[in-house]
């Protein structure tokens, strides 16, 4: 793709990478540190055009189409943040997607922060490819299973089946206190709003967005529980703040769980959050077939667990 001019208007033919896709994201894409704001005003402003004609932030491009660019000032080279190269262990992959089981510590993408994520480390890795995007998100601190996309095809499929609940994905937490009920629907609504410090945070409130979570208990110890999350919608941090919000916060999270409790649970060997993406099961979006993918426990959690079970009985359980 052409470099955008800082001094006249660029002409950039769609590819297969930008098929689909908004023009929003699309600019968004391509002019690397240029604010949202300034990329909304040039949309709003009839500055941007496509195939000669003014169009909406919402409009949908298609391969061959010539989208006109303004001048515009992108970040400079000397801004640049290296980021190292780096493969992720693959549960899957075909030429549409991988899905990869992502370490805990790892941002999915830069930001917020975050010089750099998951996706920008593995484009590095794979400079051959000429479309690599997130499907979906995980926080930082959660590990487990990821899907990445090859194809904006696929991409635009799985947007359509995650917004239609047509993708199954289930979490392992362990929380503080005893989780009584084997099936539990878990329907509270969320509110995402600043802390007066300006950090994100999410809470149940009635003016929030629908939120939709089904917990099984898997294991019960005399101080803790581990469940399986099943969610029915995505929200932002939506297992965390409904478990927290019943009383039982996921053992080792930083923003809304137990600190106390979170100071002993790092003297006794766990340093990070316990939430785990462990299952996924969806139809592929190219060929139909049925995906069904699990992620077992990474080594620190379940050395925990084992510590439980050696140093508390265990009420309930089953093979994780």
């Amino acid at each position: 793709m052409n470099e955008l001019n800082k001094d006249s208007a660029t002409r950039l033919e769609v590819g297969e990478e930008g098929d689909g896709q908004r023009i929003d994201n699309f600019l968004l894409r391509i002019a690397k540190g240029v604010p949202k704001s300034h990329i909304y005003r040039i949309l709003r402003s009839g500055e941007v055009r496509v195939n000669k004609g003014r169009v909406g932030a919402d409009h949908r491009l298609q391969s061959g189409d010539v989208v006109r660019v303004p001048p515009i000032r992108t970040a400079q080279p000397s801004q640049a943040v290296h980021v190292p190269p780096r493969q992720f262990a693959a549960m899957f992959e075909d030429e549409h997607m991988i899905v990869l089981d992502k370490p805990a510590g790892v941002a999915v993408h830069g930001g917020s922060g975050v010089s750099f994520g998951v996706i920008e480390q593995l484009r590095r890795a794979r400079p051959e490819a000429r479309f690599m995007e997130l499907a979906h998100r995980l926080d930082r601190e959660t590990s487990g299973l990821l899907i990445v996309v090859k194809k904006r095809s696929a991409l635009t499929r799985l947007h359509d089946m995650f917004r239609g609940g047509d993708i199954n994905k289930r979490y392992l937490a362990l929380v503080k206190g005893r989780w009584t009920n084997m099936l539990q629907h878990v329907r509270l609504p969320l509110h995402k709003h600043l802390t007066g410090e300006g950090e994100r945070r999410v809470s149940v409130s009635s003016e929030g967005k629908e939120a939709h979570s089904v917990v099984r208990l898997v294991a019960r110890w005399e101080n803790f529980s581990l469940v399986e999350v099943e969610l029915r919608t995505g929200r932002t941090h939506q297992i965390r703040v409904h478990l927290a919000h019943l009383g039982f916060p996921i053992a080792g999270d930083e923003k809304y769980g137990d600190f106390a409790l979170n100071r002993e649970l790092q003297k006794a060997g766990l340093k990070r959050m316990f939430l785990h993406a462990a299952k996924l099961r969806f139809v592929h979006p190219a060929t139909g077939e049925e995906v069904a993918l699990e992620a077992g426990l990474p080594p620190e959690l379940r050395s925990f667990v084992e510590r439980l079970d050696h140093n508390e009985m265990r009420e309930y359980g089953k093979a994780l």
